[in-house]
């Protein structure tokens, strides 16, 4: 006599959050302002005004361009600002910051419109491996975020987690 197998996971009631699932949906590209400085430490502005005008904006179309200067160089605001406006007319949108920060800022937004409606007196499983190196302040984000709401909050993937938080049961 055969045994029926069970798949208790899909049986637990378990809800998946992947962070994953948040990425950027655009392309990430970069501005590195020391390729444009004098010695990689001076800004020339009339230097500066040049470059932008015959840099190849297009490349950035439908993008986000993340600005930054990789040196220690003190840059001026209007800098960042023709930067700002050459990539807007090209299509791009901007950020100023590497990656990282940009992540960071970008999952704390997405996490601020998730509806926690949906996740109340759920247990909730946040999923831990990807394909995509999802920031730490996501996790930290999402777990504060939905902790006054859920049940229960586990870490990892449903056939092996690891426990979080687990509301009290009152009597």
């Amino acid at each position: 006599m055969a045994t029926e197998l069970v798949n208790r996971v899909a049986k637990s009631g378990l809800i998946t959050l992947k962070l994953e699932d948040f990425w950027p949906q655009q392309a990430l590209d970069q501005f590195d302002l020391k390729d444009y400085l004098f010695m990689e430490l001076i800004l020339k502005e009339k230097d500066f005004r040049t470059a932008i005008k015959e840099h190849n904006w297009s490349q950035y179309q439908d993008k986000t361009l993340l600005v930054y200067c990789s040196t220690d160089a003190i840059i001026p605001v209007w800098a960042y600002m023709l930067v700002a406006s050459a990539a807007v007319d090209a299509g791009a949108e901007v950020f100023l910051g590497q990656e990282e920060a940009f992540l960071q800022q970008h999952y704390s937004q997405a996490i601020a419109q998730i509806e926690v409606a949906s996740y109340q007196d759920q247990r909730v499983v946040i999923k831990g491996c990807s394909d995509k190196e999802v920031p730490p302040s996501a996790y930290l984000e999402v777990t504060a975020k939905l902790r006054p709401y859920v049940r229960s909050i586990m870490y990892g993937e449903p056939c092996s987690t690891v426990p979080i938080y687990k509301r009290p049961t009152t009597r």
